[in-house]
């Protein structure tokens, strides 16, 4: 059996206690391999090892230096394209349709985009007069702000990872990653690229574990923790905000969402719908910026809801090796348990249900994995659990609206606020209805269409900051001011 250790100061490192946990494959149910579980011994190993990387070789790079190990960190991976490839589809499930062109080439992407953006950052500089008439100059310098904290999702391993990562790095900051325990290869894969790009030991460190009394909690609360990024759920992220309060130590926090999409009655259907089927079922649903409420006009309702089924119903479920596989598992039977709760609520509640709402017969060793039905329902109240909470499955709630101040209403009508989508041909009204959805990301007429120079982030209980570009910077850097008297 694979043993996957923890990675720290350049080498991999077993648990001290000889706690592991397995790997489980979410397709068929088999043990993919054993993981270390790192304790408190680890975590302090790892941590230690980002701060003596901060004042060795790494801190003394200079940006350009920084930037040619990032590329070879980017070019690494692309020359390890398909072990990383069946490495994440067989942590998740997912199928490598999807992994081949969204997680991999977007995860080896994030090196040299924010490669490229500090070496391209400025700051400010400013005259000033004085009393005496000699005048001073204020500069700015920015920073690296330390040792950062990487807590990662499961539904997204490797893109997630390295968008973090990757501007840390650039920015000439050490981190410690704390991968999801459901999906902990690919981050450890790249301990060995980082090694073989050159980037110093201490500078990434991998350690394994869960939440609660395990390495995320003794991480996110270490003293020599400058700052943590996590992406996952709210009250997760609730935890962490607690954890680095003491010390007051800085944030980001991409956390969940209850997503809205729009549809006007002079939406392009034919646009309107393909995207309204990724937005709901790609990853299975597994996808914080995912759909999970629709709401279209009135006039093309029915016809809306009819060619949505048919999409869903088309959907193949099956293998991530089979190129004819568009959907692939839940993450897990745990995590299929509470989305087949909320799919039973929903009929409890009186929910039509459009298609699905079950679990699917699927052949041989498969019939052992964490398979559900993409699902589509109607006829539920606003205030309904349905409509209110994240379910993160493949799911949506549709229903009709009339005008567009109600549905401007429907839409905002949650606690989160992290992305919408709206399909509308009307150029004005889509300016208008986008300045007013409460989301960190509206789009339009499109759906995951990324500028990774463009802030990415929540409002109200979606999270904290933002990231991209040099939104980016401002968080993985501390500005100092420096005044010249002249």
């Amino acid at each position: 059996m694979k043993e996957i250790k923890n990675f720290i100061n350049g080498g991999y490192v077993a648990a001290a206690s000889g706690k592991t946990f397995p790997n489980v494959c979410p397709a068929d149910g088999r043990s993919l391999s054993v993981v270390h579980e790192a304790g408190r011994d680890e975590v302090d190993q790892a941590v230690a090892a980002a701060r003596g990387a901060l004042k060795g070789e790494w801190g003394r790079m200079s940006v350009n230096e920084r930037v040619a190990i990032l590329y070879k960190v980017a070019d690494g991976i692309n020359a390890r394209f398909d072990e990383f490839l069946e490495a994440e589809c067989l942590d998740t499930g997912k199928p490598r349709s999807l992994a081949s062109h969204i997680d991999i080439p977007r995860g080896a992407a994030n090196f040299k985009i924010f490669a490229d953006t500090i070496k391209n950052a400025g700051t400010e500089t400013f005259v000033m007069d004085t009393p005496d008439g000699t005048g001073a100059i204020n500069y700015a310098l920015r920073q690296p702000k330390g040792v950062i904290a990487v807590v990662c999702p499961w539904n997204l391993p490797l893109l997630l990872m390295t968008w973090k990562v990757g501007p840390a790095l650039a920015c000439g900051d050490t981190v410690v990653v704390k991968p999801s325990e459901e999906t902990p290869s690919t981050a450890t894969l790249l301990g060995e690229v980082m090694n073989d790009a050159g980037v110093p030991a201490g500078v990434y460190n991998v350690v394994n574990g869960f939440g609660p009394d395990s390495a995320g909690a003794f991480l996110t609360s270490h003293p020599g923790v400058d700052a943590i990024t996590f992406t996952g759920e709210t009250v997760t992220g609730e935890h962490i905000m607690q954890a680095a309060a003491v010390g007051l130590r800085d944030i980001s926090l991409e956390c969940g969402g209850k997503n809205a999409a729009i549809v006007f009655a002079d939406a392009d259907l034919d646009k309107a719908v393909e995207g309204t089927l990724r937005s709901a079922f790609a990853n299975c649903g597994q996808v914080c910026l995912g759909t999970e409420r629709v709401y279209v006009e009135r006039p093309i309702f029915d016809e809306f809801v009819a060619r949505l089924k048919r999409g869903a119903e088309n959907m193949s479920l099956g293998a991530w090796d089979d190129p004819a596989t568009t959907m692939g598992p839940l993450i897990s039977e745990e995590h299929r348990n509470k989305v087949l709760s909320y799919y039973r609520k929903a009929e409890e509640l009186g929910a039509t249900v459009v298609t699905g709402g079950g679990v699917p017969d699927m052949p041989g060793d498969l019939a052992r994995g964490c398979w559900i039905q993409p699902t589509i329902w109607t006829g539920l109240a606003e205030d309904s659990v349905i409509v209110k909470e994240e379910i993160f499955g493949p799911c949506c709630h549709v229903a009709p609206f009339d005008d567009e101040d109600e549905v401007i209403a429907m839409a905002n009508d949650t606690h989160y606020g992290l992305a919408s989508a709206l399909w509308t041909e009307n150029v004005t009204r889509l300016h208008r209805v986008a300045a007013q959805i409460d989301a960190g990301i509206v789009w339009t007429n499109s759906w995951f269409l990324r500028d990774l120079r463009t802030p990415f982030g929540g409002m109200k209980m979606s999270g904290i900051g933002r990231e991209g570009g040099h939104y980016s910077l401002e968080f993985y850097t501390e500005l100092k001011n420096v005044c010249v008297k002249l």
